[in-house]
């Protein structure tokens, strides 16, 4: 009993062993599918935006508090209402600025929340939890259409005046939806201002850029990215679609996490089945597949198997050609932004992006995360935010980026 006992003890201190030297990967099993974790960041809890259009805040968000966890800062619970209501503010000013043209709506980008730290700093969820309308739920239907009401009036400019009133009164219209935004914040028994809590955490912002792959500019030149939601017409660093591939890999395996904007409208996004997948339905995208399984089946019958979400199949092969055609045609849009945390394979070996939502973690089957097939992730993406030390040293001098440290593997 003695020798048992101890090849035990023995047997258990090897598996701990394993286990915090990333000796063993950690699996995900279900509807067919065996993810085997590569590479897992740490983050923050996953949480709701609910009945709003506020994913580019909640998924930015979360990227900053894994950031403050990778730089040795504690784990905080920010606010993603607090920029929201900072970024309704300066939405304002420019439509009116620009007469009702400019973009004026929920949406935003992962640069939207920069620059909101700029110039407002950060509070805490508990400071601003931005709900001040008798729901315990997020909901920003009504407030839009107030809005955007109040300052389609403004601009109609029926005095032939703009008088002072209208932006103090549309920042009454915030504060009675949101709440006033606190002069003073509690963090950690301390009482200080959002733009010193800011500071507090050493955040260096100009260290964090975005990344596109579009060929309708030049590459490793920066260009205002033609979507709606960039209300603010700020500047994307243009690469080729393999660099931005890799770039996120070298981010991810180095521990740097990565903000997403993506289309999320295919039919390969499925979501509560905790997966993204890029099926590919023509016959001359399974040239290198067990063809066979799939040429002796109708085409009706061979697209819905590709559906079933029940294992892996063939995907797409991704080109610089074909996800231009998708922008250019728009069946790739801007539609969501999400947070990359990890990188997976399924049981045939094929990348995965394990991602964090922002869509709550009730009835779902991984609880808020999913993954995203590679070629999902390369043909979808509209841009990308992450750390500039994050990108591959020969990518970074291509693109004239300075970097403080060199981490690429």
């Amino acid at each position: 009993m003695k020798s048992l006992s101890g090849l035990l003890k023995l047997s258990l201190i090897g598996l701990i062993l394993l286990i915090f030297t990333g000796g063993l990967h950690s699996q995900d099993s279900g509807n067919g599918y065996t993810f085997t974790m590569l590479k897992q960041i740490k983050t923050t809890p996953v949480k709701n935006q609910q009945s709003t259009g506020t994913c580019w805040s909640f998924a930015t968000t979360s990227f900053i508090e894994t950031e403050l966890i990778r730089l040795g800062q504690p784990e905080y619970d920010l606010s993603e209402m607090y920029f929201v209501r900072c970024a309704y503010s300066d939405k304002a000013n420019l439509y009116v600025r620009y007469q009702g043209t400019n973009n004026f709506g929920q949406g935003g980008q992962a640069h939207d929340v920069l620059n909101m730290m700029r110039n407002y700093g950060i509070a805490t969820e508990e400071s601003y939890p931005g709900k001040n309308y008798g729901s315990n739920d997020h909901v920003h239907g009504e407030l839009e259409s107030v809005l955007k009401a109040f300052l389609d009036a403004v601009v109609k400019n029926p005095n032939k005046k703009l008088t002072t009133a209208w932006a103090p009164a549309y920042e009454s219209i915030l504060d009675a939806y949101l709440g006033k935004i606190p002069t003073e914040i509690n963090v950690i028994g301390k009482k200080i201002t959002p733009k010193s809590f800011l500071e507090s955490t050493g955040l260096k912002l100009d260290d964090y850029i975005e990344i596109t792959s579009f060929n309708h500019h030049p590459f490793y030149q920066n260009f205002i990215l033609e979507i709606p939601d960039n209300w603010h017409r700020d500047m994307y660093y243009n690469v080729p679609i393999n660099d931005l591939m890799a770039l996120i890999d070298n981010a991810l395996m180095n521990g740097y996490s990565v903000c997403w904007d993506g289309d999320v409208s295919e039919k390969g996004f499925a979501y509560r089945k905790g997966v993204a997948i890029l099926p590919a339905t023509k016959m001359e995208d399974l040239k290198n597949t067990d063809m066979s399984r799939w040429t002796e089946v109708s085409e009706k019958d061979r697209i819905a198997q590709m559906f079933t979400f029940n294992g892996p199949v063939p995907e797409i092969n991704v080109t610089q050609e074909n996800r231009q055609l998708s922008f250019d045609n728009q069946t790739t849009t801007d539609d969501h932004l999400m947070h990359l945390v990890g990188i997976a394979k399924d049981q045939n070996g094929t990348k995965y992006y394990y991602t964090k939502n922002s869509w709550g973690t009730e009835n779902h089957i991984y609880n808020g995360f999913f993954y995203m097939s590679e070629s999902f992730v390369k043909m979808k993406a509209i841009a990308i935010l992450v750390h500039k030390d994050a990108i591959p040293t020969e990518i970074a001098t291509k693109m004239g980026i300075v970097k403080f440290r060199n981490i690429t593997k």
